[in-house]
């Protein structure tokens, strides 16, 4: 258990510049634009020679009890009512502000050990800057600049001496038995709702409005003896509908969290079936080769005649995935949750399985001589042996001669019958196909003088016979 620190100041101050000052990553989103942390975001700073100590970024406090404001606002205080130590951060450049005073209210009232940062105080005066805020009665403040990380170095030295032995804050571990998964999706299907009702608590912003997560935020959790480390993601929408720089990170971040993880959950909205956005997803999701669980979310609010429409629209929208399982859900209530970890629990064992090149090569020799591929020119591909290529997904290597001219139904053909042999659900599977080179290439066949000689009788002989 480390101790944690929280930084808590209103928007736009630059918590998540200092954030990844102090963990020396570019883990949390920056820009501009205020608001743009919502969420809690976690990290770990390790100072060198020092103890490490958990960050707690947060968004701003805006002073509004309702909407998204009011959740942002939530989430910075149980942040900071879980920390050992208090970042009240403030901004060196615009001075102190009416809601400035009313955080630093609330921080007093609420009793936690607290220290007074000053951002943005690079190319000013570091004392008139700090004397500007004398007036907030703080003992501990210091003048830093996070994005030119200047006074890091005596911040973390202040920090180190307020902080205690011990803590209560579990950072992320890199447990290789920990399942990963991911939940994609479009924006407002229910994936911050999903998370919190596995979780059992109010971790994630839950809001109606579309786009309410612009970060991948990552939560470990055990439940029934099995480990996960449960990522919630932004929501995908069309390129031609992505203007807003923040939206573009938050793309990039869903997509590394996809690459990142072992198992996506991809939530569908049952009342609108399949889009084409929710195509676009599956498509990043199967060009990443990541085992794939389909979410049917919302499903208790519909009659039993949408139901209906809505299972034939997702046999026919989904027929380029039949491989992957699809859980009807509602993360409102918790229904179908059992089913949906069973389904993950099934795709996570389909992609991590280990193969031997023994069975693989048998494999490939049954399926050879049950259907052998087709000839072209006259010359059919010889497929010889096979093994495994890796895992997450399933690869296998194909070795033999005229494998170039296989057709892609062939290829397509392998793959239903390694997956119907290995009992592969739930994930992606490829081929790999290599040919042998050949070793008379480049070489020219030159004739002794007794075989030249014999090919002239055998043309002279030829010619008599006409």
């Amino acid at each position: 258990m480390l101790p944690s620190v929280a930084l808590v100041g209103r928007p736009n101050v630059g918590k998540s510049t200092l954030f990844n000052a102090l963990t020396r990553s570019r883990d949390a989103l920056v820009h501009d634009e205020p608001g743009v942390t919502r969420d809690r975001h976690y990290g770990v700073c390790r100072p060198d020679g020092q103890r490490a100590f958990v960050v707690v970024d947060t968004g701003g406090i805006a002073g509004e009890d309702q909407g998204l404001a009011g959740a942002t606002a939530r989430q910075a205080r149980a942040a900071a009512e879980e920390a050992d130590l208090v970042l009240f951060v403030v901004d060196g450049r615009e001075g102190v502000s009416a809601l400035d005073e009313e955080i630093l209210a609330w921080l007093r009232k609420s009793g936690r050990p607290m220290l007074l940062v000053v951002n943005k105080t690079d190319g000013l005066d570091s004392r008139a800057a700090l004397a500007e805020f004398a007036r907030f009665g703080v003992a501990d403040a210091h003048a830093v600049s996070a994005s030119h990380r200047q006074g890091i170095g005596s911040l973390l030295e202040e920090i180190q001496g307020r902080l205690p032995e011990e803590g209560a804050a579990e950072v992320l571990d890199e447990d290789p038995d920990r399942i990963r998964v991911a939940f994609v999706g479009r924006p407002n299907v229910g994936k911050s709702t999903l998370v919190n009702r596995i979780l059992g608590e109010e971790r994630m912003i839950a809001s109606d409005v579309p786009g309410t997560t612009r970060d991948s935020i990552a939560v470990d959790l055990e439940r029934d003896g099995r480990k996960y480390r449960l990522i919630d993601t932004a929501g995908l929408r069309r390129k031609s509908r992505v203007e807003a720089a923040v939206e573009k990170f938050s793309i990039i971040k869903t997509l590394q969290a996809i690459e990142e993880c072992q198992v996506a959950v991809i939530l569908l909205d049952a009342s609108e079936g399949v889009t084409e956005q929710d195509a676009s997803v599956l498509g990043a999701v199967l060009d990443a080769g990541r085992a794939l669980v389909i979410a049917i979310n919302k499903w208790d609010g519909l009659s039993s005649y949408q139901r209906e429409q809505t299972e034939a629209l997702l046999s026919r929208r989904l027929a380029f995935v039949p491989w992957a399982e699809s859980v009807r859900i509602s993360a409102l209530h918790g229904s179908g949750l059992r089913e949906l970890f069973r389904a993950i629990h099934r795709a996570h064992a389909s992609a991590t399985r280990t193969f031997s090149t023994a069975e693989v090569t048998r494999a490939l020799e049954i399926a050879y001589e049950s259907s052998p591929p087709p000839a072209v020119r006259g010359h059919a591909p010889k497929l010889r042996f096979a093994h495994p290529g890796g895992a997450n997904p399933p690869t296998f290597v194909v070795h033999g001669s005229r494998l170039r001219t296989l057709p892609d139904s062939y290829t397509r053909y392998l793959e239903n019958f390694f997956r119907k042999r290995f009992k592969l659900v739930g994930t992606p599977v490829r081929f790999v196909f290599k040919e042998g080179e050949n070793p008379y290439r480049g070489r020219k066949n030159v004739l002794t003088e007794r075989q030249q000689a014999r090919r002239k009788r055998l043309i002279r002989h030829a010619r008599r016979g006409r």
